[in-house]
């Protein structure tokens, strides 16, 4: 696994139990209630999101790591005859390469220029999510003020 992967994991995923989350921003819905993992998750979607760039109107984007060697990009939108329409991409990391799911039982080997630009979205991820949601600086490990 990427060493930036194996470094972006510990600082999300962490030791919770040291985690000091008193920073974060608690959804108004729920001021008293602390937030669960589900509800990083779409924090940290919400960054991944806009590593692409702005989205036409009516598409929804999420892009997050979902575990320490798996990540998701997953859009949809309503065609033309507004009927809603969705793609979910899988990139599992593994020691051969990154394998890329589609669905369909599509499964490829990335490499090239779309190798490169998920490592780049990858690492963009990582320290846009390590400074904005966990206050950490994304090279260090250490809180930010």
């Amino acid at each position: 696994m990427p060493k930036i992967t194996q470094k972006a994991w510990k600082l999300i995923a962490g030791d919770t139990a040291k985690a000091d989350l008193k920073w974060l921003k608690v959804p108004k819905k729920r001021p008293l209630k602390p937030l669960t993992e589900r509800d990083l998750l779409k924090m940290e979607s919400a960054i991944g999101a806009e590593l692409f760039g702005p989205l036409p109107s009516g598409r929804r984007r999420d892009f997050f790591c979902l575990d320490d060697k798996t990540w998701i990009w997953y859009e949809e939108w309503f065609d033309k005859r507004h009927r809603l329409q969705s793609t979910t991409v899988r990139y599992e990391l593994q020691d051969r390469g990154v394998l890329k799911v589609q669905e369909g039982a599509r499964y490829s080997y990335i490499e090239g220029e779309e190798l490169n630009n998920l490592l780049m979205a990858i690492q963009m991820y990582y320290e846009r999510v390590t400074r904005e949601i966990y206050k950490r600086d994304p090279k260090t490990g250490e809180k930010l003020d």
